[in-house]
């Protein structure tokens, strides 16, 4: 699964990535402790490529508030296009969510949780694919977005079961939307060698911690 990351690329350099437009009111960059229920930076295809808040904590429509079940972060590659929360944006509503990279954790035998942090080996930007969704109850409206998840790789289980799926630029047309069907084929896991990680403070176990410390190495 994915459930917190960081983010410390400018706005401009995002768009760059991406081939798109920057809206306004993007989150502040950088972040090195981006949590559930966070705005985070998406983009979406349409009249050209927008790079676009949204919140992280996709909604499904007949939810009466956004508290009114259980906070959907991830989709799981394996249920997405059956499951009633997911199976429509699956299908129409895909967008790509950046990272620089993400944590996970392992529990010791006392059942501590040890936190580590995982980037890609190159240095390159990673690139969440992800489903989005506008929720309205009348009252109250936002664009919502989940991270698609996949098993893990042979390397990546020693840390997890699972991970993000994660796109290479040659993807992006085809996950977007752009390049007509097949998105399907892309929900799979990392290359064996494509990621990297290293333990890290624990002080990162809080969703109120910040700074550049929370993705320094400790012994």
């Amino acid at each position: 699964m994915c459930g917190r990351f960081a983010i410390t690329l400018p706005v401009q350099a995002m768009a760059h990535m991406f081939e798109a437009t920057a809206g306004n009111d993007l989150p502040e960059v950088p972040n090195f402790n981006v949590c559930p229920t966070n705005d985070v930076h998406t983009t979406i295809a349409g009249a050209g490529r927008r790079l676009m808040a949204m919140r992280w904590g996709f909604i499904p429509s007949w939810y009466k508030s956004p508290s009114d079940g259980p906070l959907l972060i991830n989709a799981r590659a394996e249920t997405i296009a059956e499951k009633p929360a997911f199976r429509e944006a699956c299908r129409q509503r895909r967008c790509i969510i950046p990272a620089t990279g993400f944590y996970e954790w392992t529990k010791d035998a006392e059942g501590k949780r040890h936190p580590w942090y995982i980037r890609r080996r190159d240095e390159v930007p990673l690139a969440f694919a992800g489903i989005w969704q506008d929720w309205d109850n009348g009252e109250t409206q936002a664009r919502t977005c989940a991270i698609v998840t996949c098993g893990a790789n042979t390397a990546m289980s020693a840390i997890h079961h699972r991970m993000p799926v994660i796109l290479s630029p040659d993807d992006f047309g085809l996950w977007l939307g752009e390049q007509g069907h097949g998105a399907a084929r892309l929900m799979r896991p990392a290359p064996e060698a494509a990621l990297v990680w290293h333990r890290v403070d624990p002080k990162v176990n809080s969703n109120r911690a910040e700074g550049p410390e929370l993705i320094e190495p400790i012994a």
